[in-house]
């Protein structure tokens, strides 16, 4: 069945009803981005940097052009043939090489690098001529010179090798690795070769992107810098460690605002590399990228790098680099940065082929529209400021009702609800008699809370956007989202990765958007749908009066 329509603009329309949606929206996604989601239609487009990706990660531009011909409901412009060629064979053309200590950089086409050549953006960093085809590169800029020329539309595959590092062994124990955990490990080290050693791993939370880190740790054996998102991930790191590998506790350190060791392999959080006295202050903890020989660094949740940490990774290219993320989506914009620095896509798997083998929980979408509340509908119309309008809508005290009926549809079944604004999750958390989870918590307090919902001690948790990362809550069946990042797509991601993890009896898990209609709020809710649209789940949208109808919740 013919569902796609391809436009000379780079956008494909892709039909929703069709049989095969969920295979299409899986392979749409491998070499382009969603840019809408309306009901029946959804739009896709085709840009040098998802064309970059593809072609890393080991897609022929011919095996595009003939999955768009077959799925096409008219002819494809020619343009557009044209263009997945030129994107695709632009990955590869330019190749940073590394020979007796000389980098060079050498493209396969004369007449490109005599425009490189050219650019004063690029001029201090080239060195001398060899030939119309190379010239020499310093090898302190080979970070740099990627992101300049990135920026002027020519990707670099750079097979310019990595430090071997300290040698560390470590070998896996009491792990049954998956099929596709293999592949993503094989993926990025590649036997070892040059073309391996950078590059991210995309797979969604409850998949085992932290096993699937410690797979490529196996595979190199080396001291290894693990960089993540918060204090409880740097625990969950090292107890993933000591479980799954043979490596002692006395070679694993934690570096963090309480406790800094720096041991064979550390485990650090993005805070702490970030932390300066002042704004002029320099960064005093980057001094921990220098301090061992390491051979690998992980970025875990790599589309949170803070820029202090990128400018950082552009001058430590000859280590080898792992991205571990559940999504590319930047709000900053910077997926180019990534790309560059720590390198291409090297392997994705579709979120519902994982759901079909049984290996994350099938999910039921609903965002449930909420009138807003009489006495502050007044107050809403005459706001001028649109983010204290999007708030106002956000914190809508009708929603609590709504809670309510969820929590009598799904009673006894462990539930979170996640937030924004800590003053609507106190109200939320004193309504209900729940514990409540924000920045505030210690962390020894947060770990208590967090052990007693997965022992089953505690049904439900009310959490803030602390709980939207790294946290391994896997019984967790019904997420309740009551406020978010206005138009986040990766804050989506993540908390709908609240409840992916396979589950004990019945694989199933629910995760509810509560938005305020006809309001700001409303209008940011589409944006934070594309992710989930993206990865092929139906989004389901209803109104409050309906969810106590369990038959259409579960249908």
């Amino acid at each position: 069945m013919s569902c796609l329509i391809v436009q000379a603009d780079s956008t494909i329309l892709f039909e929703t009803n069709s049989p095969q949606y969920v295979e299409i929206s899986a392979y749409l996604s491998l070499f382009s981005d969603l840019m809408k989601t309306p009901e029946h239609v959804h739009t896709y487009k085709i840009t040098p940097l998802s064309m970059w990706n593809a072609s890393a990660s080991g897609m022929k531009s011919q095996d595009i052009i003939d999955f768009l011909k077959k799925h096409s409901k008219f002819e494809i412009p020619l343009k557009i043939c044209k263009e997945i060629q030129m994107y695709m064979n632009r990955y590869g053309i330019l190749r940073l090489e590394k020979n007796n200590d000389q980098l060079t950089l050498i493209s396969r086409d004369s007449e490109i690098m005599k425009q490189i050549r050219k650019s004063k953006a690029l001029q201090p960093y080239l060195q001398d001529q060899i030939d119309n085809f190379s010239s020499k590169i310093n090898l302190v800029h080979r970070g740099l010179i990627k992101q300049e020329l990135i920026q002027l539309g020519f990707p670099v595959e750079d097979i310019a090798g990595y430090l071997s590092g300290e040698r560390l062994q470590i070998q896996l124990s009491n792990v049954n690795l998956r099929d596709y955990q293999t592949d993503a490990i094989e993926a990025f080290y590649q036997g070892g070769k040059k073309t391996g050693g950078s590059g991210l791993i995309v797979l969604p939370c409850g998949s085992g992107k932290t096993i699937v880190g410690i797979g490529v740790m196996s595979k190199v054996n080396c001291e290894t810098l693990i960089l993540t998102t918060n204090v409880t991930s740097v625990k969950q790191w090292k107890r993933e460690i000591l479980t799954k590998t043979d490596v002692p506790e006395e070679l694993i350190g934690e570096y963090t605002g309480d406790i800094k060791q720096v041991k064979p392999i550390t485990i650090a959080t993005y805070q702490i590399l970030t932390h300066r006295k002042n704004k002029n202050a320099d960064f005093i903890h980057m001094e921990l990228f220098k301090k061992r020989d390491w051979g690998l660094i992980i970025y875990d949740e790599v589309h949170l790098l803070p820029a202090p940490v990128f400018r950082e990774t552009a001058t430590i290219q000859a280590t080898r680099r792992l991205g571990l993320t559940a999504t590319l989506i930047r709000e900053d914009g910077r997926e180019e940065d990534v790309f560059s620095l720590v390198g291409p896509k090297r392997f994705y798997f579709p979120w519902k082929q994982l759901e079909q083998h049984g290996w994350i929980s099938k999910v039921e979408c609903y965002e449930i529209r909420v009138d807003l509340s009489s006495d502050v509908i007044d107050q809403y119309h005459q706001m001028e400021n649109q983010k204290n309008k999007f708030r106002l809508a956000s914190e809508n005290p009708m929603k609590i009702n709504v809670i309510k009926q969820l929590l009598k549809l799904h009673a006894e079944i462990p539930t979170l609800i996640i937030g924004q604004y800590i003053n609507q999750l106190k109200e939320i958390s004193n309504h209900f008699q729940a514990p409540l989870i924000t920045g505030e918590l210690s962390h020894t307090e947060r770990d208590r809370l967090y052990n007693e919902f997965k022992e089953g001690e505690i049904k439900l948790l009310v959490v803030s956007k602390v709980a939207n990362f790294a946290i391994d809550l896997p019984d967790a069946a019904v997420a309740i989202q009551v406020s978010g990042s206005f138009g986040s797509r990766q804050e989506e991601a993540q908390r709908l990765g609240r409840v992916l993890r396979p589950k004990k009896s019945k694989n199933q898990a629910h995760f509810y958007t509560l938005v305020t209609r006809d309001s700001k709020e409303q209008e940011f809710s589409l944006k934070r749908q594309l992710f989930l649209v993206e990865q092929g789940y139906q989004y389901h949208i209803l109104d409050a009066r309906h969810i106590t109808n369990k038959e259409l919740l579960t249908s």
